[in-house]
């Protein structure tokens, strides 16, 4: 037997429970991980509260965490990729706030010796969306780009990416981060009344283009800032489509971006601060935590 996080109904966190359960067998094509890391997300409480139920429809009692990294500790037939005792990193098919998951080696990659099995565990999910964003948002070398919530989970990431790619980052977020923004090459003002002018003070000609994470409210802000909704991308106001801007709900990151994450790591152009590791047991704080939105760096669980 072994043990995971689960919930048998929608709501609090209150409700999570750590339970025995038998470990996941892998199927063709499929790789079991000894889970070692598994980031919290702000999609776990989500789905936890039943605001997902439409898109992601659930049989109770179910598990959470997508996020993984961990060894591999059974191959199913047919997979050549990895092998029992591989240390790898990426995503996985079963919940991962659990000792043991499944997963599809296309999502996985090797994960580097050095590389510390928080940061390992936490590339997948917020990494990837960054990816993904400032990809389909075409950042360029010399352009601007504005991030809401920049020091946030995807905003962190976002804002080095962009960094990398030779373009002027722009970040929002309250005044005791933006040191640590300025340590990711982002100019950091502070979100709230005003943030127009402060955002224009610092780019007279506006901006190219804005990432939202945070959903709090500045997508008309947005528009008018980047002079039209075409390079516009949210990740968190999905109530906003009528406008016009693009809306992003996030796919799990695949071989090719976590190689791409992964070098940048290397290049030291990528840092991935965590802010606290929790255990299984204490999964219910560590989504709390999440749930505040005022999280530096990423929160993983760590199981037993």
């Amino acid at each position: 037997m072994s043990l995971a996080v689960q919930f048998s109904e929608y709501g609090p966190t209150d409700g999570l429970s750590v339970v025995r359960v038998e470990p996941p067998t892998p199927g063709p094509g499929q790789v079991r991980l000894a889970v070692r890391a598994a980031a919290v997300n702000p999609f776990d409480w989500k789905v936890l509260r039943g605001w997902m139920r439409e898109q992601i429809p659930l049989a109770l009692p179910a598990g959470l965490g997508n996020d993984a990294a961990g060894v591999v500790d059974a191959v199913g037939e047919g997979v050549t990729e990895f092998s029992v005792g591989d240390e790898v990193l990426g995503s996985s098919l079963t919940p991962s706030f659990a000792q043991f998951a499944l997963a599809d080696p296309a999502k996985l990659v090797a994960k580097p010796p050095t590389l510390p099995w928080g940061v390992a565990g936490s590339l997948s999910g917020a990494g990837g969306t960054a990816w993904n964003v400032v990809e389909r948002l075409k950042v360029a070398e010399g352009e601007t780009l504005l991030v809401h919530a920049a020091a946030g989970g995807v905003g962190s990431f976002a804002v080095q990416i962009a960094v990398a790619r030779g373009a002027r980052v722009i970040g929002t977020a309250s005044e005791r981060n933006h040191e640590l923004l300025r340590e990711f090459g982002a100019e950091p003002v502070t979100y709230g009344e005003g943030l127009v002018e402060r955002v224009r003070a610092a780019a007279p000609n506006g901006v190219d283009a804005v990432l939202d994470t945070s959903g709090r409210g500045e997508i008309p802000d947005s528009i008018e800032l980047a002079g039209g909704p075409d390079r516009v991308l949210t990740i968190a106001a999905f109530d906003a489509a009528d406008t016009g801007i693009q809306i992003y709900s996030g796919v799990a990151a695949d071989g090719r971006v976590l190689r791409a994450l992964l070098n940048l790591i290397e290049e030291g152009s990528l840092h991935v601060p965590i802010s606290r590791t929790y255990g299984l047991s204490e999964a219910a704080a560590a989504l709390d935590a999440s749930q505040t939105g005022h999280v530096s760096g990423k929160i993983v669980i760590l199981p037993e």
